[in-house]
């Protein structure tokens, strides 16, 4: 594609003044990096500059949008669900829970679950805009995403409309909020990954605590006549340089955030591209039960049913078979029984406990059981010692004879 066949963005003369060295991407002519008065400039010192103080980007090349109902109802949250439920079918982020004000990162799936695209989705605040949506989308693939986009919103009976023709700027560093502050009063008081709308000149501008770099920062969306005397606000400020995508590039990477079509692609899962974190849980009726005190979160495990349910007979194996805790078994005469049990179909498929052999409470000995005679006379573990010993001196007395010593 030739120069003159790339789209430009309302801050493209800004660019050219600034020293901008202008190349090529996803279509448009955009700065790779700047020339700095009095020499210097470049990634690495763009980079260094950004993590100390502010840069500003130029991103009007990506694709904000709005999605909106054309009738509203007055219900604010009604026409948030509605909205949600329609766009929430080609994501995997749950729009349903966002607040008046709140962003979300998500994923653009297709029906192979590969990711088409990631973007930004936030809920409008204020009492009168609360159920519209504002999304930004990649750059590369913005003229599918909007298809799509606009599909879901007529689906649904809203409007689908889109702001690339405005200018988005990125400012970005430790000093951004000051910075911004002085030219937006009031954005500071946004947290991170929040949006509000604030007043500028004759107009309004859209901002968002949010960015690409791993660090501090807000991006602000400006009607495309505002954009330069906006761009010549933030660049006064002597905290303030520009920013090309070079730099923008090795922040993102610095910080471990992943690029579409380089690190992402429509054949990446969301867990194949590290990006489980985007895959939100379902709404509360699909969600286990929650412990409200503490005998429920006794009677809850992990898995979200109760203990005694996650194997049937498992609390009466558990204890024994019968119910009674070690200590009681005690008490009650019975020996202490075992936690394991045995594999058996007697007694509706649960065995009966091991026991183990009980021990001298003065020594912590074991008490050795009497060997049973193997005359059948007296078999088994419950007869008392005192017969098993009488009915073993008799089988003696039977076998040596009657002048035989026998040792009792």
């Amino acid at each position: 594609m030739s120069q003159t066949d790339l789209k430009v963005t309302p801050l493209y003369d800004a660019h050219l003044a600034a020293g901008g060295r202008m190349v090529a991407f996803a279509g448009y002519a955009m700065p790779l990096q700047y020339a700095w008065p009095g020499g210097g400039g470049g990634v690495l010192a763009e980079h260094r500059w950004t993590r100390e103080h502010a840069g500003l980007f130029d991103v009007s090349h990506m694709g904000p949008s709005f999605v909106r109902l054309a009738a509203s109802t007055g219900d604010a949250d009604a026409d948030h669900a509605r909205l949600a439920a329609a766009v929430e079918r080609l994501v995997c982020g749950d729009l349903l829970g966002l607040k008046p004000g709140q962003l979300r990162y998500t994923l653009l799936m297709n029906a192979d679950g590969g990711i088409d695209d990631d973007l930004i989705v936030g809920r409008f605040p204020g009492a009168g805009e609360a159920g519209g949506l504002y999304i930004v989308v990649n750059a590369s693939t913005k003229e599918g995403d909007f298809a799509r986009l606009s599909e879901a919103a007529d689906a649904a009976g809203a409007g689908f409309r889109r702001a690339d023709d405005r200018a988005l700027l990125a400012l970005q560093g430790p000093e951004a909020a000051d910075v911004l502050s002085a030219v937006l009063p009031g954005v500071a008081a946004l947290g991170f990954m929040t949006m509000g709308v604030f007043p500028f000149e004759d107009g309004t501008v859209v901002v968002s605590r949010s960015g690409y770099t791993g660090e501090d920062g807000f991006e602000v969306l400006v009607r495309p006549e505002a954009a330069a005397g906006f761009w010549d606000r933030l660049t006064a400020d002597t905290r303030v340089r520009p920013i090309g995508l070079g730099a923008r590039d090795s922040l993102r990477l610095e910080a471990g955030l992943p690029l579409y079509g380089h690190d992402l692609d429509e054949t990446t899962s969301p867990v194949e591209g590290s990006l489980r974190f985007a895959v939100s849980k379902r709404p509360a009726r699909h969600r286990r039960p929650r412990a409200r005190g503490r005998r429920d979160r006794r009677r809850l495990g992990r898995g979200g049913r109760a203990r005694d349910q996650r194997r049937p007979g498992a609390h009466r194996a558990r204890r024994g078979g019968h119910g009674l805790h070690p200590a009681q078994a005690r008490r009650a005469g019975d020996a202490a029984p075992c936690d394991r049990a045995r594999p058996s179909s007697a007694g509706r498929g649960r065995p009966p406990p091991l026991r183990p052999a009980p021990l001298r409470p003065e020594t912590g000995q074991m008490i050795a059981k009497p060997k049973p005679p193997s005359s059948g006379l007296s078999r088994g573990p419950t007869a008392p010692p005192a017969l098993l010993w009488v009915s073993s001196l008799l089988v003696r007395r039977l076998h040596h004879g009657p002048s035989e010593q026998v040792r009792g």
